[in-house]
């Protein structure tokens, strides 16, 4: 059993240093052709990354464990309107279940972004590159430390890409003592390559406009090809994030509609995080979430989730939760979850 680990540990420690050779790769792509000294261009960088760790007891299956990712950031940002930011991902480095033991096989890199940015003025930013799709909220601030729960909701990963591949025009301007932002964007290159449980699209184009004062609202507009099933849909889109007292309040909706102007299907997600402090847990957070979801050929599921969220340090959070409802979803098991999640 001994020599199984061990092995298994060697072949993580070669994945990881593939991470960290991919960031040199993506530190040398960055060198300006131009620059004063060495010295200066690498005062520039930054070199971070996040990761996770769970435990999963879903309902009518065996027990799971999982190092869930090992993503590293890097930016770089000179004295220039230019600068970079990447990011490169392990998923699932290592597995636990009651067949497998300690396994790998479910491992892979995936590039989740890697763009430059270029600042033409106070109010327009050009971008080229592999993005986050800026449609939708969740999906922009999807890292594990950065949000409450650890299953995402369905509507965010299911109805529209996560990624795209090509530029973007955005920008802030002030407006009634807040902020309006915007983002244009639109895709140039098909992903090249993906996973068989990954859904496929193309053609990607669309905007998000939102309003931030007390309260952060936007709406969105997305066209894109979904390849399975072989149509076209637009895609409206809604979310906001307000505070009721020290309660934050969350959600987004998403319709799509086909080229015949039907049901493209749906999806949408309400969200509560309550502070403790009055009880006497200070940094603990009550968790509450509702979600549905509609596809074409797929049928509805339905989501809820109750649980609490402890903030260890503000780069740290350790999450515990139930989840039930309707419908077969791999993405987001019914049953109990616990996961601890680090910036580093």
């Amino acid at each position: 059993m001994k020599d199984v680990i061990d092995m298994k540990i060697e072949i993580i420690m070669k994945k990881l240093i593939m991470t960290l050779a991919s960031v040199a790769s993506l530190l040398c792509l960055c060198k300006p052709a131009l620059a004063d000294s060495t010295d200066s261009w690498l005062n520039g960088f930054n070199v971070g990354g996040y990761s996770s760790a769970g435990l999963t007891l879903e309902r009518d299956q065996e027990a799971r464990a999982a190092l869930n990712e090992v993503s590293l950031l890097v930016t770089w940002n000179g004295d220039s309107r230019l600068s970079f930011f990447g990011e490169l991902e392990l998923e699932n480095p290592l597995s636990w279940n009651d067949d497998r033991q300690f396994h790998t096989k479910e491992s892979r890199f995936d590039l989740e972004r890697l763009y430059f940015d270029y600042n033409i003025s106070e109010k327009v930013n050009f971008r080229a590159g592999r993005f986050l799709t800026p449609n939708s909220r969740w999906n922009l601030l999807h890292a594990p430390p950065l949000v409450w729960t650890s299953t995402r909701p369905l509507a965010t990963m299911r109805l529209f890409p996560e990624g795209t591949n090509g530029a973007m025009v955005f920008g802030a301007l002030p407006f009634m003592d807040g902020a309006f932002e915007y983002k244009v964007f639109a895709e140039l290159l098909e992903d090249q390559e993906q996973d068989d449980d990954e859904l496929e699209f193309e053609h990607v184009k669309g905007v998000r406009l939102s309003y931030k004062k007390q309260s952060d609202i936007g709406i969105s507009f997305l066209s894109f090809r979904e390849k399975d099933l072989d149509n076209s849909y637009r895609m409206l889109g809604l979310d906001f994030v307000t505070h009721l007292s020290t309660i934050e309040i969350s959600g987004e909706a998403f319709q799509r509609f086909d080229t015949r102007n039907k049901d493209g299907g749906s999806g949408a997600y309400l969200q509560s995080a309550v502070p403790l402090n009055n009880v006497g847990l200070h940094d603990w957070y009550w968790i509450t979430r509702v979600e549905t979801l509609q596809r074409p050929n797929e049928g509805s599921a339905e989501r809820w989730l109750i649980g609490a969220t402890w903030r260890v340090k503000p780069q740290q959070l350790l999450k515990f939760e139930f989840t039930g409802g309707s419908g077969d979803q791999p993405e987001s098991p019914r049953g109990f979850l616990t996961s601890f999640a680090l910036f580093f």
